[in-house]
């Protein structure tokens, strides 16, 4: 399997562990890195919304927690499913924004539509980013 076919893979299994009681809108998330070392993140929910956490943020928390950097990263794939089309939420893309690299490649796939596999990057999917660059010292 290709680092595309590994990271999407990934994405699928861990969806399962989803704990998306509220919403009933499993997603997972996996990143692969240079070593070909995969890590994953799933939603987890709180009755308090603003608790929970998404699946994409849970995947780059726990790579970064584990020492990996954004120019370690190959790629990011999340999987969910839904009859229309999904995006990460705004405080997903900019955590992708702030710990990914502009040209890594995200990949959206639907599960209602699995041939179907959508490629971004963060420069894409958000094009005014605000980031580290943009703090006054």
């Amino acid at each position: 399997m290709n680092n595309k076919e590994l990271v999407i893979k990934a994405a699928k299994d861990v969806r399962e562990h989803s704990y998306a009681i509220f919403s009933k809108f499993k997603v997972g998330a996996a990143l692969i890195t240079k070593n070909k070392k995969i890590y994953k993140g799933t939603n987890i929910e709180s009755a308090s919304y603003g608790l929970s956490m998404c699946a994409e943020r849970n995947c780059i928390f726990n790579a970064y927690s584990n020492g990996v950097r954004k120019n370690d990263i190959v790629a990011l794939a999340i999987v969910g499913k839904t009859k229309g089309s999904f995006a990460p939420c705004g405080a997903c893309l900019q955590i992708m924004s702030e710990l990914l690299n502009e040209d890594t490649p995200i990949y959206l796939v639907n599960l209602d539509r699995p041939k179907i596999i959508k490629e971004y990057t963060i420069k894409k999917l958000l094009p005014l980013q605000i980031g580290t660059k943009d703090i006054q010292k």
